[in-house]
């Protein structure tokens, strides 16, 4: 593989996401011992970042900050990258498989005119080789890639490579001065900011989902209540999203988010083979829902044929006294 390798972390709501961890992970995964690691941190205001991350492994930590870099912009960040790229002679990239990830690693690919695996799960060493695992058919089946030729670009599915360990020595710190383009075709006008909870939906042990039967705002709530004894976030399908019920930030699917919990309770939800998509690759699958018939009880470890709104509720005491009985 590449004799160096650069991790993009992705630094959102003045924190760094839990993929950047996996990624590197994956990264000293993927390489010999002579290969260099290179972590880089894009935003604005990031000195309390960059000490976060001083001690991730890496070799080096290239930080570019600058106002222009508040917010995402896939302009502004491919050409940061693509600089540092650059800088740090790296022949591969690693980044998260988020909604900024899989805008910007297709831009990255084809500046560099790079190979591209996207959604990986797993990655093992077969002779001289490294081979990327990823989910296809909605999880049905897997799909296993080599590259043959550098330089390349991978996104790491959230929640499926264990995180780096922190190291005893510091990255090596280097600022790099921005490359503002010339002109910019996208412009950020105003952001919005849409919240699935206090824990982000992407990276949570526990998520509870709603689809259409939740049958309105209201009956997210008792999904809300039991999130919140378990430790959780809610999310839904985007048959929810479309009907008004939610955000299309809590939007699980093949066009929302995917998540690997270790707990996925599907409440009300189908089983539509594009949500199925966003999930199937959850630890335990816990569906419930009126119809016996419903596709999501074929994915389901565990599967209650029932009223949501008479089970949920029933679930939240007696979770909630478990969890007191063991305080």
């Amino acid at each position: 593989m590449s004799a160096s390798i650069l991790v993009i972390a992705e630094y959102r709501d003045q924190s760094i996401r839990q993929v950047t961890y996996e990624a590197i992970q994956a990264a000293k995964q993927s390489t010999s011992e002579e290969t260099q690691i290179h972590v880089a941190l894009i935003g604005f205001e990031l000195d309390q970042a960059a000490h976060n991350l001083a001690k991730c492994g890496a070799e080096t930590l290239y930080v570019m900050d600058h106002e222009d870099l508040r917010d995402y912009n896939p302009e502004s960040y491919a050409a940061a990258v693509m600089h540092i790229i650059k800088e740090s002679g790296s022949e591969g990239v690693y980044l998260g498989h988020t909604a900024i990830g899989r805008d910007l690693s297709p831009i990255i690919s084809s500046r560099l005119d790079a190979g591209q695996i996207s959604d990986v799960t797993a990655i093992e060493k077969a002779g001289d080789e490294f081979v990327f695992t990823r989910p296809i058919y909605a999880g049905k089946a897997s799909e296993h890639k080599v590259f043959r030729s550098t330089p390349w670009v991978v996104t790491i599915r959230p929640n499926n490579i264990p995180a780096a360990e922190v190291s005893e020595s510091d990255a090596e710190r280097v600022d790099l001065a921005y490359p503002k383009p010339d002109s910019l075709r996208t412009t950020i006008r105003n952001v919005v900011q849409k919240s699935t909870g206090t824990i982000d939906l992407a990276e949570a042990n526990v998520v509870i989902a709603g689809g259409r039967g939740v049958k309105g705002t209201e009956g997210f709530k008792p999904l809300e209540e039991l999130a919140d004894v378990l430790g959780g976030a809610v999310g839904a399908s985007r048959g929810a999203c479309d009907a008004e019920y939610c955000d299309y930030a809590m939007q699980i699917g093949q066009t929302g988010k995917v998540v690997t919990p270790e707990v996925y309770i599907a409440c009300g939800i189908s089983g539509a083979i594009q949500h199925v998509a966003g999930m199937s690759q959850s630890k335990l699958i816990i569906a419930i829902n009126k119809d016996p018939e419903a596709p999501i009880f074929k994915i389901a470890d565990y599967g209650i044929v029932g009223d949501l709104f008479e089970i949920v509720p029933l679930l939240t005491e007696e979770f909630r006294a478990a969890i007191a009985a063991k305080a």
